[in-house]
């Protein structure tokens, strides 16, 4: 069963072999180390860039303009901020030029808290990169899901903000298309012999997933929870500690994957049916992505019953379990809200 860094890894293959992707680079993205999450690990394209995202992201751009479809990287989302100008210049180059210049660019990043990784290491920036016009943003929480948005991601023309909780990036979820079951032995490389090593790549079935269509994880008919990234885990935990009988067939979970564009038309069919809405993530409460979801669904569907759960606005987040846990949404936070708005 496929890893999320696995099923980008060979995501990428594909990408590098059949969709022309002639680049993939960022710090420490090529050999020996393949990323610090290793999903660029044995990569015929892979190659390792100075540490310097301006140039990273200049780089990405430059390629785009002359018609080449790239895959960068920038270590960790925190570290995305001193290229804030070229992200926006790279989103309006395409309207302001009228279709001279398409720019056909994925930049992923790892996001989000969960594996204690600091101040410097544990940051949502979805909300920031949603106020970037041009740009697509997309944030699977499955491996099955990682794979289909990365290819989907490189076959659509447009800048595509690509985000990995990197707390799940190790953790095993789903069986790909013709997956084997010595994955692991064919495509990661041992610790201490990487610089001779050889990937042994398997014959998976390629697939694509579109972007800005949810997914309904649990279907239900009196509470609608919508959420993206590690905080799909985070509330699946929290349910399993309700008894079933309040949640099973009353609580639908909606993944939305895709968070520019958004699903606007799965949200609202399932307000619709269940007139409560509980929106879930760990980026900051202040100017907060769900915000304006929530307005969005109000326009449309206005649910009887409507609340966000995100995390606090503070300057950083802690690295300790007890900082973190106080910073962003727990299983027992989420657990208290959802039975919160439960009917009894």
């Amino acid at each position: 069963m496929a890893t999320i860094a696995q099923a980008i890894r060979l995501a990428l293959r594909y990408a590098e072999c059949e969709l022309g992707v002639q680049n993939i680079f960022g710090q420490d993205v090529g050999p020996p180390l393949g990323g610090a999450f290793t999903m660029t690990q044995g990569l015929d394209s892979a190659w390792n860039s100075p540490l310097d995202e301006r140039g990273i992201v200049g780089t990405a751009a430059g390629l785009a303009m002359m018609g080449q479809t790239s895959v960068c990287e920038i270590q960790f989302g925190d570290y995305i901020f001193n290229s804030i100008d070229l992200l926006r210049l790279i989103g309006t180059t395409c309207w302001s030029t009228r279709g001279q210049f398409p720019m056909p660019l994925v930049l992923m990043t790892p996001v989000g808290a969960g594996n204690r990784g600091g101040i410097y290491h544990s940051h949502s920036i979805e909300s920031i990169l949603s106020h970037l016009p041009g740009w697509k943003i997309v944030i699977p929480c499955s491996s099955r899901d990682a794979y289909g948005l990365m290819i989907s991601s490189i076959l659509d023309g447009n800048p595509v903000a690509y985000l990995i909780p990197k707390a799940l990036s190790f953790c095993p979820s789903e069986l790909l298309d013709g997956e084997p079951d010595d994955l692991k032995k064919r495509i990661n490389a041992p610790v201490d012999g990487r610089s001779n090593w050889t990937p042994g790549w398997p014959a998976c079935d390629p697939f694509a997933i579109p972007l800005g269509k949810l997914r309904i994880r649990t279907a239900g008919d009196t509470l609608t929870l919508a959420s993206y990234g590690r905080m799909i885990q985070v509330i699946e935990k929290a349910l399993q500690k309700i008894p079933a009988h309040r949640v099973v067939g009353r609580v639908e979970l909606l993944d939305l994957r895709t968070l520019v564009p958004f699903d606007l038309e799965g949200i609202v069919s399932s307000v619709r049916k269940t007139g409560r809405l509980l929106i879930v993530n760990e980026d900051s409460e202040q100017t907060n992505f769900g915000e304006h979801l929530l307005r969005k669904v109000r326009e449309t569907a206005p649910p009887h019953v409507a609340a966000l759960l995100a995390a606090r606005h503070l300057p950083g987040i802690g690295l300790s379990r007890q900082l973190e846990d106080y910073t962003v949404p727990t299983v027992e936070q989420v657990q208290r809200q959802i039975e919160k708005m439960l009917p009894a």
